[in-house]
């Protein structure tokens, strides 16, 4: 493969030999240049690069027998062109509105746990969430639908999954359960966090107490920042 540089990027011209006829040639090519692509894209670059196969055929089926344009690998090239020629369809549950979400059916649940996962307040969840849990999908989805939420995204407020315990009230011990698992978890990061900060706290006590004494000896500011690993502001402290 032969690499040059456009005035837009990178221009790839991919050469591949053939002694025999392949019908998906077309296509085959059509995956080694995405494969270069690829390795563009993975080497650091931000665009992809042009990438031109050629195909250098030398068989004895004269001349080439296959269509060298790969949309013809499909059985209707007219459909399959209009697909990929365009852009792809998107469904942006980011932007659909939540009364809208609600006639999905089947989808209704799912849909708007997607689009709210990440939210840590998802009360607002409370009157459309449980409706479409109830209607329209099964027990063992619904108790799909409360790992997702607990797993993904942001993980649930306590208080959000007991009031959708009494909105689901077939499902009442699960949710309580979880919503107690949240709260010991939430427990345990607070003791955590402030077992973090009374060692720091602690640290710094102990760092400015050095620091006093090393700039009563006559040390040089420089080197007590340097020994203590305090800051400018720290000996500012200290000296006043």
């Amino acid at each position: 493969m032969k690499t040059t540089t456009g005035d837009d990027g990178y221009i790839h011209l991919l050469l591949e030999h053939q002694s025999s006829a392949d019908k998906n040639m077309a296509f085959r090519q059509l995956r080694y240049a995405v494969a270069a692509m690829q390795r563009h894209i993975e080497a650091g670059h931000k665009k992809l690069p042009l990438v031109i196969p050629v195909l250098f055929y030398h068989g004895s089926r004269s001349p080439y027998p296959f269509s060298t344009n790969w949309l013809d690998c499909f059985s209707n090239p007219e459909q399959a062109g209009k697909v990929y020629t365009r852009g792809f369809p998107l469904v942006d549950v980011t932007v659909i509105d939540d009364d809208e979400i609600m006639n999905h059916r089947r989808m209704a649940a799912l849909t708007l746990l997607m689009k709210h996962i990440r939210q840590r307040d998802m009360m607002e969840l409370l009157d459309r969430l449980p409706r479409v849990m109830v209607e329209w999908i099964s027990p063992e989805q619904v108790r799909v639908l409360i790992n997702y939420m607990v797993n993904a995204g942001e993980a649930p407020a306590p208080e959000f999954m007991r009031a959708l315990a009494q909105r689901l009230p077939q499902h009442e011990d699960e949710l309580m359960t979880i919503a107690q698992q949240l709260e010991q978890i939430g427990v345990e990061k607070g003791i955590k966090l402030g077992e973090q900060r009374g060692i720091e706290k602690g640290e710094r006590e102990a760092a400015m107490k050095i620091a006093r004494s090393l700039l009563k000896m006559g040390m040089s500011r420089e080197s007590v920042l340097e020994a203590t690993g305090l800051t400018e502001d720290d000996l500012t402290q200290i000296r006043h």
